[in-house]
């Protein structure tokens, strides 16, 4: 090899499991400026190394660096341990049960809640927080929907989301797909992560590997967020207000050429004959900055054998583009009560919440304003068709203006905004009670149930002049209406026990129980 020429190393880095690890980062060590890359969805890599090269650093958030000499090798594999520095930490497990981390027989991470982002959907702030977890929001806008993927993928052909867990109680999968088809924008009311007030949580554990499917059964396979909620403080009343606003605006842009006309009058395809003058024509104004504003308020008071928790928060969201938007608002009781002091305690906790969105963004050609936009003739003038409807004498009535043809389904963008509306309300309530029994020292019983609904009323609202492709041929518009309910109920007992004998020389424990989830 010549001396100064680069040569290429891949590999792939996978953890203790031989599952891989997304996003793990690899570096030449004692090169500067920093040479680097990151591990695509299979933990692979591919990095050109100069000559001089002589180390790597593997890392990953929650692992171990390990380094390795890159020698005469092409091909570098490498398996990351987990970091041991929160070995004595106290988490709650998936049961609902707090345990030292070190005594679980299955992988289980805490999130620090100091690290989570102010954004609508706190989860979607945990991306690249938590070790083997990738997490991503669907592109309808927002409130969507998260796609959370612990250890890379299992199914090509089914959902891969992990299972929500809140105080112990499995919560129902609620869509989070990218919308599809000529209808595509409708009931992305997003999980039920987006519905939680983050001031209202007290630790976040995230739980993968096996045990989490022997924990759950198949709904886990794919792993499970644990949510854990705060309750009322002791002999004291605290009263806490917050607020978070965040903005947002259109990250990445494809590169666009203003030079050449479209190939013909009223066509959508550029490299037509030379334009006397470049275009002045930009994309980018199509779109807004987007604003999320949360505000939230909890009181918390308590004394030795009862404590209350109660919240309320109000959110608003708005998209990038006009006209999305999302509303929520949140009411949270939470009631902790010793009946018999160390002997019977009883748990309530219930959950009110209120969503309204509009104009959930369509992904591909139909009803997607933003295809327009990208396809606009560059030698036409944008401000023509900003005024997007005129007063149509023949029909008596404003319709729409967008004077080309509807190839591709496409119309005016700002009329799809303004006219073409999608609009989802959703109310969600979810109670819970729990009755705990500590008959012995080292046996506590407790039953728990709970009961989740959620009503939900899409509607379509196209008015006349809408592309008749949506409007089923109508020139009249269309009005469209679906209201549906899903509702769970779940029951739960469990014995736990922990038993010592023999100047605790000896000890058994563990936890048997059962439930029943009819949704």
């Amino acid at each position: 090899m010549a001396l100064g020429q680069n040569r290429t190393i891949q590999g792939t880095v996978t953890d203790e499991f031989g599952e891989p690890l997304i996003g793990a980062s690899v570096t030449v060590e004692g090169i500067t400026p920093t040479i680097g890359i990151m591990t695509d969805l299979d933990g692979h890599y591919e990095l050109a190394v100069p000559a001089e090269a002589a180390v790597l650093r593997y890392s990953f958030i929650g692992m171990q660096d390990a380094l390795e000499t890159i020698g005469s090798r092409n091909v570098i594999n490498v398996t990351l341990t987990e970091a041991n520095n929160v070995l004595n930490a106290t988490v709650v497990t998936a049961m609902g049960i707090k345990k030292e981390e070190k005594s679980l027989s299955y992988n289980v991470q805490q999130a620090k809640l100091e690290s989570v982002s102010p954004v609508g959907s706190f989860v979607n702030s945990l991306n690249g927080k938590v070790a083997g977890v990738s997490i991503s929001q669907s592109s309808t806008g927002v409130g969507g929907s998260s796609r959370i993927v612990m250890r890379g993928s299992k199914s090509i052909s089914n959902n891969n989301n992990a299972l929500y867990v809140i105080d112990g109680v499995p919560m129902q999968s609620l869509r989070g797909t990218q919308p599809e088809g000529v209808y595509a924008g409708a009931g992305q009311t997003g999980d039920v992560l987006g519905s939680i007030n983050q001031d209202d949580i007290e630790s976040i554990s995230v739980l993968s590997g096996p045990s989490a499917a022997a924990l759950y059964g198949a709904s886990a396979a794919n792993g499970v967020i644990i949510i854990t909620t705060k309750k009322g403080d002791k002999d004291k009343l605290e009263v806490n207000y917050s607020n978070n606003t965040s903005f947002s605006s259109a990250y990445v842009m494809p590169q666009f050429q203003n030079t050449y006309g479209a190939t013909a009058p009223g066509s959508y395809y550029s490299w037509g004959a030379k334009l006397a003058t470049p275009s002045t024509y930009n994309p980018r104004n199509f779109f807004q900055t987007g604003v999320n504003e949360v505000n939230s308020v909890s009181v918390s008071t308590g004394n030795e054998r009862s404590q209350t928790y109660v919240s309320a928060s109000v959110a608003h969201a708005r998209g990038i583009v006009h006209n999305n938007n999302v509303d929520r608002q949140n009411i949270s009781f939470r009631n902790t009560t010793d009946l018999l002091k160390d002997i019977l305690s009883m748990d309530i906790n219930v959950t009110y919440g209120h969503v309204a969105e509009q104009n959930m963004i369509a992904q591909g050609e139909y009803g997607n304003p933003v295809v327009p936009v990208y396809l606009f003739p560059v030698s036409e003038d944008w401000s023509k068709v900003q005024i997007y409807e005129r007063y149509n004498t023949g029909r008596g009535l404003k319709t729409q203006f967008w004077p080309y043809d509807f190839e591709h389904s496409m119309q005016n963008p700002y009329w799809i905004t303004e006219h073409q509306k999608w609009q989802n309300g959703k109310n969600r309530l979810m109670g819970s009670a729990q009755l705990s029994y500590k008959p012995l020292k080292w046996l506590t019983l407790s039953a728990r149930a709970k009961y989740d609904r959620t009503d939900e009323v899409q509607e379509q609202k196209f008015d006349a002049g809408t592309n008749t492709l949506f409007t089923e041929g109508s020139k009249h518009g269309k009005y469209g209406r679906n209201n549906q309910y899903t509702e769970q109920k779940f029951g739960e007992v469990l014995a736990t026990f922990n038993k010592y004998w023999g100047d605790n020389l000896f000890n058994l424990s563990g936890v048997v129980g059962a439930n029943i989830d009819d949704v």
